[in-house]
């Protein structure tokens, strides 16, 4: 009898691509399983068979259960799994990147380290969220103010076309309702980017705290990521929910930046913007070779060596193998 553990592992050019998945799945009180490469999920209303490869990220709400062989199948088709809290609302714990390379996190280390690059970084992304105007040689003071203008002038242009008034922004966390129904639209629209950017961020194996523009939070990346989409999407899309009507905002602007989302494959966009601005001198944008599964050893001057391998001085000329395979 062939045992989990004696399966071979998948590689990653044989599982299915981050763009190419749904971006995630929710599920609440139900007992998750494994029946061969798919999980499944029980409740009182019977058994779903869900393909474990078709899934970016596995969100587990209250009354969940998930068994061994299920988060075994899960992590060797690469879907990330969080445990939630209802509706998605908190997030408690995450598993492992849909990758196996560490390029995109040592990039994002090194241009995050070094206070140039950090800013050119800054301003690429300046620059991918308004294409119109050239961020070259602004400092981030200068980034921020033009930023907020821009934003603030999204605001008015989407008033201006729904008929909507706009009042300001409006927020007070922990108190949804408290904002007029744009305001509740605009939020939920937020919230929901901020989602798919940390589920990408975290299928690439980037640092979800390394920020270019954000700062000081565990998030910072991750909402340097949602933000390039916010004027583009999020704004015109939640001007759009509030003007049709003021009932169930929330609900009504999660749906429609889902449909939004699949229609314009922004997944596969957010992942090839990360690899951009981390990767900004790899020839093709969606090149960083993250299929490589190779663990390698650093030496010095910048070189790296094999791993596997024993340099002890004093050998005999013969390659010392210490691991034939790498397991885990």
């Amino acid at each position: 009898m062939t045992t989990v553990s004696k399966r071979a592992a998948l590689t990653p050019r044989q599982l299915t691509r981050t763009g190419e998945r749904l971006s995630f799945i929710y599920l609440e009180r139900c007992t998750v399983h494994r029946d061969a490469n798919a999980i499944t999920a029980d409740d009182a209303d019977g058994t779903t068979h869900i393909p474990s490869a078709t899934i970016g990220t596995l969100l587990l709400g209250p009354g969940t259960r998930i068994t061994h062989q299920a988060m075994s199948v899960l992590g060797e088709t690469g879907a990330a799994v969080c445990w939630v809290g209802e509706q998605g609302v908190r997030y408690y714990a995450g598993g492992r990147a849909l990758t196996r390379s560490s390029a995109l996190a040592e990039a994002q280390a090194v241009q995050w380290a070094n206070t140039r690059s950090r800013l050119a970084v800054a301003r690429a992304m300046y620059r991918l969220r308004f294409p119109d105007e050239d961020p070259a040689g602004l400092t981030r003071q200068e980034l921020l103010g033009r930023e907020g203008s821009r934003v603030k002038n999204c605001y008015r242009a989407q008033s201006a076309r729904t008929g909507i008034p706009w009042r300001g922004r409006r927020y007070t966390p922990g108190d949804f309702s408290s904002g007029d129904p744009v305001n509740q639209a605009v939020t939920a629209a937020a919230q929901c980017m901020y989602g798919i950017a940390h589920a990408v961020v975290a299928s690439l194996g980037c640092s979800p705290a390394l920020g270019f523009v954000h700062s000081g939070h565990e998030l910072s990346f991750v909402l340097d990521i949602a933000d390039l989409y916010k004027t583009e999407i999020g704004i015109p899309l939640a001007f759009d929910v509030a003007a049709e009507d003021e009932e169930d905002v929330g609900p009504r602007t999660r749906r429609a930046l889902r449909d939004r989302i699949n229609d314009m494959s922004l997944l596969d966009r957010c992942v090839n913007d990360i690899k951009r601005l981390l990767l900004p001198e790899t020839p093709a944008a969606g090149a960083a070779n993250d299929d490589l599964d190779v663990v390698a050893l650093q030496s010095d001057g910048g070189h790296t060596v094999t791993a596997g391998r024993n340099y002890g001085s004093g050998t005999d000329g013969h390659d010392d193998h210490d691991d034939p395979e790498l397991t885990w």
